[in-house]
């Protein structure tokens, strides 16, 4: 399962497109919440006057309550309909983020965020057990690649016009903006999306605890929840404070924070489809590789940066995303065949799960690292560098552990 594909490229059908294009929808608002954070954490913390660390307690707080979320549905996750979950799922992630928009203090807006994130950390999971259930593994790079790319999207799309909402009237129109396209996203998938059942023929009668507790002991899908564990580090733990440190330390006007977005972003529009094809033709695992040294690069550089013109900050952005969405892309692709059929929607959501806490951490963790200088510039960002790239440097270990145990499982399976 692990080998690469030597025939051609097979086109989507006219259903599976709109499976991608659906998902990648949801993918965008759920993504877009998280992310509207990271810009809005240079206005959010002098507004409400709280600290990096508060700051950081917000981000991590989201990640938290999803993997707690993630953790208990995972016993029922292939037992319902993947439809009728990722529906209730979706509309109590409306509600939280709808909460977020209305939040009067920072206590408030924590409880929000709570709220949100137990039932938005859910929603990729399904997403990515209902992209498992539907297209084969040879398609899975081109799939994994525009649904990923919803993070370019909320970037180009999301991010500015949220910055320019908030600069009008006040932080807490971004969330609107997102409750009133993710009930579009939501209404869409009630009337278009076909019910995904196959897996319940698979079913035995085990109860809940135990199907989670035979997903959780499998040696190999511990392997990949091990690798999961650090992969979302150097994005939990940079990403937060990445608009406070382009504005204090490099010299970018608030003004000026949109358009870094929207050019990083549209490049990454572009790059997350064609990684995902790479990935299908040419291995997920090397262009993981290479995505992980990109990453390692641009992260030494840009957190030793000082005062520089914003396109030199735009160019390093431009480079530092294409390699998180290789990575993402190519990782997410590869450890999709780990879990068999029956046990997808349980292991997806305890990965999910590892990975919002595992974040959660990591941007804790980076709220205690940096600190607020007395001129307002944020100390130590060098060392978070390190982190960064340290851990890094670890999934690359990881995922060739994986690729390696695919291989075997292959092969067993083929004899």
């Amino acid at each position: 399962m692990a080998s690469q594909p030597k025939a051609p490229i097979v086109p989507f059908s006219s259903y599976q497109k709109f499976v991608v294009a659906v998902l990648a929808f949801l993918q965008f608002t759920v993504v877009l919440d998280f992310m509207i954070l990271s810009p809005l954490g240079a206005i959010l913390m002098p507004t409400l006057n709280i600290t990096p660390s508060q700051f950081g307690l917000v981000v991590s707080a989201y990640a938290f309550s999803a993997g707690a979320s993630g953790l208990l549905a995972a016993g029922f996750a292939d037992r319902f309909d993947r439809k009728k979950l990722l529906m209730f799922f979706y509309c109590g992630f409306i509600l939280g983020t709808l909460f977020c928009g209305l939040a009067p203090n920072y206590e408030f807006l924590l409880a929000a965020r709570i709220i949100t994130g137990i039932f938005g950390g859910v929603v990729g999971s399904i997403s990515f057990a209902i992209i498992t259930d539907l297209f084969p593994f040879e398609m899975r790079g081109r799939v994994m690649g525009i649904v990923q790319s919803s993070f370019a999207a909320s970037q180009v799309l999301g991010l500015p016009f949220g910055l320019y909402l908030s600069n009008y009237w006040g932080w807490h129109a971004p969330f609107i903006l997102i409750v009133v396209i993710g009930i579009f996203a939501g209404l869409v998938m009630a009337f278009r999306l076909d019910p995904i059942r196959e897996h319940l023929k698979l079913q035995s009668d085990r109860n809940p605890f135990m199907h989670l507790l035979k997903t959780v002991s499998q040696r190999h899908y511990l392997q990949g929840f091990a690798t999961t564990a650090l992969l979302s580090t150097g994005g939990f733990m940079l990403m937060p404070f990445a608009s406070a440190f382009n504005v204090n330390n490099l010299g970018v006007r608030l003004d000026q924070l949109p358009m870094i977005y929207m050019v990083t972003g549209a490049v990454s529009i572009v790059a997350g489809p064609l990684v995902g094809r790479l990935s299908d033709r040419i291995g997920k695992l090397m262009i993981f590789m290479l995505g992980s040294v990109l990453v390692m690069i641009t992260v030494a550089i840009y957190t030793r940066m000082s005062m520089i013109p914003i396109w030199e900050v735009i160019l390093i952005n431009i480079f530092m995303w294409i390699g998180v969405s290789a990575r993402m892309i190519s990782s997410s692709a590869l450890m999709s065949a780990l879990p068999s059929p029956q046990d997808r929607g349980a292991y997806m959501s305890v990965s999910s799960s590892i990975q919002q806490i595992s974040g959660g951490l990591a941007a804790a963790l980076a709220g205690l690292i940096v600190v607020s200088g007395p001129n307002g510039q944020l100390q130590h960002f060098d060392t978070l560098g390190n982190v960064i790239i340290g851990s890094t440097l670890i999934t690359m270990v990881l995922l060739l552990l994986i690729n390696k145990l695919l291989k075997q499982l292959t092969h067993k399976n083929s004899v």
